[in-house]
């Protein structure tokens, strides 16, 4: 059983949290995924496996050494998770292990991870999430909807640029606005745009 003090230290910062988030941003464009693949990543990591990792850790028996602390480095292994399940999920040739290793051996100093890593913890990422990973209730989906249609029938959807539409979505994930301020990725999108 874990005291709240430790609790509490598995818990990110909003810093903590920041530097994650613009990590998964960065690693997405390195590896030049669909944007659904990025922000179906950044809902898997921040809306909800970082919000379930406390829960989890109290509630499991997991002595699974990537959480023994929750380490910067195993955060980071677990970002680039999350782009490899969203991979799987949104593109009909998802990321490669090997792709995914050698962006970590550039990025993450403090700890070197193998192929074997990787799976072990797309297992435990899995488990944090109670294998749901549905991803049909993204922001961007919704954005990306309500952009088709405002094209479709005015004018002034011609004039709306959708890369400045991610762009401010992207700014919103980096500030934790999208979790606090909009609970509907419906009224999100639609705030966006």
């Amino acid at each position: 059983m874990f005291s709240d003090e430790k609790l509490k230290a598995i818990m990110l910062s909003s810093s903590q949290r920041l530097h994650m988030v613009e990590f998964l941003i960065q690693s997405a464009q390195h590896l030049k995924v669909a944007p659904i693949v990025k922000y179906s990543a950044l809902s898997l990591f921040s809306d909800r496996f970082i919000p379930s990792l406390p829960s989890f850790i109290r509630c499991s028996n997991s002595g699974n050494w990537l959480l023994k602390p929750v380490t910067e480095s195993a955060l980071h292994l677990f970002v680039l998770i999350s782009l490899w399940i969203s991979s799987k999920i949104n593109e009909s040739r998802s990321l490669s292990v090997t792709r995914l290793k050698a962006l970590a051996d550039k990025s993450i100093k403090e700890q070197h991870f193998t192929t074997r890593n990787f799976l072990e913890g797309e297992v435990l990422f899995l488990q944090v999430l109670n294998f749901e990973i549905g991803s049909t209730n993204v922001a961007f989906l919704f954005l990306e909807e309500i952009w088709t249609q405002i094209k479709g029938v005015a004018k002034v959807g011609e004039l709306i640029n959708f890369e400045a539409c991610m762009e401010v979505m992207d700014l919103l994930y980096e500030k934790e606005e999208t979790s606090l301020l909009y609970r509907s990725p419906h009224s999100l999108a639609a705030s966006i745009l």
